[in-house]
C-alpha cells in the first residue's frame, strides 16, 4: 500500500513541444503582383506557407501577417525580404525580387502628398505656409484647426527651430515613400520614411470629421516636430493627425497625451513650395 501511495503522489509533467526549426532554404513564401490589363500592378499578394512567424518588407511596404496584400509605390525591380521567426526563437531570411510594371493603384491622398506619377510628378516639396498667418503653435484639440492660442508666424521659426529655421523644407517622394527634411542651405538634413493611415479618422464631439487620416513617419519628423511641453522640450513626434491634405496644402495636428476636447494640441501649417 505504501508503494502504491508513493507512486500515486509522483508528479506528472506535461511538456509541450515548441516544434522544430526550419532552414531558410525550406521557406515556402511568395509575393505576387496583381495583374491589371496584362501588366504587373503595384498591389502585391504576400503568402507565407511555412510554420514561422512573418515579417515582410516588400519594396518599403511592411507587414507582419502570414497572408496580406500591400501597396508598393515604385515600378521596376522591387526587392522583397521575408524574415521568419522559428518556434525555437531563431530567425531565418529569404530575399528575392518581383517586377512592378505600373502604379495601377494609388489613393488620391498619396497623390496629394507624394505626387501623381500619371502627371510625371513623383515628389513634392513643402514649406511653412506663411499665407496662414500662424504656421505653428497650439490650440484646442478637436476644436481648432490651426494654432489658436500660442501662435507663431513664419519669421519666428528661426527662433523656434534653430536647426531648420523659417526657410526649412520637406520633400516627400514616392520612391520608397521617403521623406527628407532640410534647412535652406542643405547643411542640416534628416531622412526617413512616411506613410498614410487612411483609416485613422478622428471626429469631434458633434460627430463631424476633424482629422481625415494620420501621417506616420519613421526616423524623421516634420519641421519643428517636437513636444514643447515634454520634460526635454524636444521629444520627437512621429504620428500626426491630418486636418487638411490637398494638392497644395498640408495641415497637421498632435494632441498632448491625455487631451480630450479642447485640451492642448499642436498644429503645423505647410504648403507646396512654389516651382
Amino acid at each position: 500500500m505504501l508503494a502504491v501511495a508513493l507512486v500515486a503522489c509522483e508528479p506528472i509533467e506535461n511538456r509541450d513541444s515548441i516544434g522544430g526549426a526550419i532552414a531558410a532554404d525550406k521557406l515556402n513564401v511568395k509575393a505576387t503582383p496583381i495583374v491589371v490589363g496584362g501588366k504587373n500592378g503595384n498591389m502585391v499578394i504576400l503568402e507565407n506557407h511555412s510554420p514561422v512567424l512573418s515579417s515582410w518588407n516588400c519594396g518599403g511596404s511592411t507587414s507582419l501577417k502570414a497572408y496580406d496584400t500591400v501597396m508598393v509605390v515604385k515600378t521596376g525591380v522591387v526587392d522583397v525580404t521575408f524574415t521568419g521567426l522559428n518556434p525555437d526563437g531563431t530567425k531565418i531570411e529569404k530575399k528575392f525580387n518581383i517586377q512592378i510594371d505600373e502604379l495601377t493603384t494609388l489613393p488620391t491622398e498619396y497623390k496629394y502628398l507624394f505626387g501623381d506619377p500619371t502627371k510625371g510628378v513623383t515628389s513634392k516639396k513643402y514649406v511653412w505656409d506663411e499665407t496662414a498667418g500662424a504656421v505653428w503653435g497650439n490650440g484646442g484639440y478637436l476644436g481648432n484647426t490651426s494654432p489658436g492660442w500660442w501662435t507663431n508666424d513664419k519669421a519666428s521659426m528661426n527662433g523656434n527651430d534653430a536647426d531648420y529655421g523659417s526657410e526649412g523644407y520637406m520633400v516627400f517622394s514616392l520612391a520608397g515613400l521617403t521623406m527628407k527634411k532640410s534647412n535652406a542651405a542643405g547643411t542640416k538634413t534628416e531622412t526617413g520614411t512616411a506613410g498614410l493611415d487612411l483609416s485613422a479618422i478622428t471626429k469631434d464631439g458633434n460627430g463631424a470629421v476633424w482629422a481625415s487620416a494620420k501621417l506616420n513617419t519613421k526616423n524623421v519628423t516634420v519641421l519643428c516636430g517636437k513636444q514643447p511641453n515634454s520634460a526635454s522640450k524636444q521629444d520627437p513626434i512621429y504620428s500626426y493627425d491630418i486636418l487638411k491634405l490637398n494638392d497644395s496644402k498640408l495641415v497637421l495636428a498632435w494632441p498632448e497625451p491625455g487631451s480630450g476636447a479642447w485640451g492642448t494640441a499642436w498644429f503645423w501649417m505647410f504648403r507646396v513650395a512654389d516651382k
